[in-house]
């Protein structure tokens, strides 16, 4: 027991700094620049409309207050640009430092989730490689990100989202459902459990995900699909190392 918890935490530690650099590298930017969209600073269809209008007036003001408001920035004095620059780099630090914690948190507890259905395979004879623990890290994958993601697509900041805990419950419900559906599908021997898995992986869709009452938002959909793309290639990748790694950790079989 003591060494399929210190493999789970090993391996869940490692991943989540892997998950971290990849979050920093593909998804980050995508969430800083939706950011810049909630807080106005970035119109979606602005340029568009204004070369269609020709504001050609509006734009020269536009430059000219941007050159004003740069200067007196300037004169304001090296001191409160200095602190201005703290205050960000701190802000920067603080952010990523709770974004390494937040991922080593998560991945350790997937790692533990994932050591222990690895160690009931092992009770019932199922032997795991290396390959095979890979692929249970895709079925954590399908079970915790992507099947939840048919319905609830990773949202950005800006973008209008149903109620929270119903989200929630039916994330909760499509993540059991479909570990549940898998473990049916691949070790079941009989045909009426491979039914059952096939109609547990159905079940939350047919049930349905909560819905937004409308379609809108200020972010552009190109952005909003950039960062769905990103943000579940991270997590598949990253999944993929813990699973290796947990049975690299932890061998079933000290002979393979």
């Amino acid at each position: 027991m003591k060494q399929m918890v210190s493999s789970a935490l090993i391996a869940g530690f490692v991943a989540g700094l892997l998950g971290a650099l990849l979050q920093y590298l593909l998804v980050q930017p995508d969430i800083v620049m939706a950011e810049r969209y909630e807080s106005g600073e970035l119109v979606h269809f602005a340029g568009v409309v204004a070369a269609e209008a020709g504001h050609d007036h509006s734009t020269h003001d536009h430059g000219t207050a941007e050159t004003t408001t740069e200067h007196d920035h300037g004169t304001a004095g090296t001191t409160e640009a200095h602190d201005h620059g703290e205050a960000t780099e701190v802000s920067a630090f603080q952010r990523q430092g709770l974004t390494v914690l937040f991922a080593i948190l998560t991945y350790c507890g997937y790692g533990l989730v994932l050591m222990g259905m690895i160690n009931l395979a092992h009770q019932i004879g199922i032997k795991i490689g290396l390959a095979q623990g890979v692929l249970w890290g895709l079925a954590g994958f399908m079970s915790f990100q992507l099947m939840p993601a048919l319905g609830l697509p990773p949202e950005l900041p800006g973008m209008p989202a149903a109620d929270f805990e119903a989200r929630q419950l039916w994330w909760a419900v499509t993540a059991i459902c479909t570990g549940i559906g898998l473990w049916f599908l691949c070790y079941g021997t009989a045909v009426w459990q491979r039914v059952v898995g096939a109609g547990l992986l159905a079940a939350p869709h047919v049930w349905g995900a909560p819905k937004v009452a409308a379609f809108g938002g200020i972010v552009p959909p190109e952005l909003s699909a950039a960062f769905a793309a990103h943000s579940l290639g991270a997590g598949m990748i990253t999944w993929m190392v813990l699973g290796g790694l947990l049975i690299t950790l932890w061998r079933t079989d000290p002979a393979k």
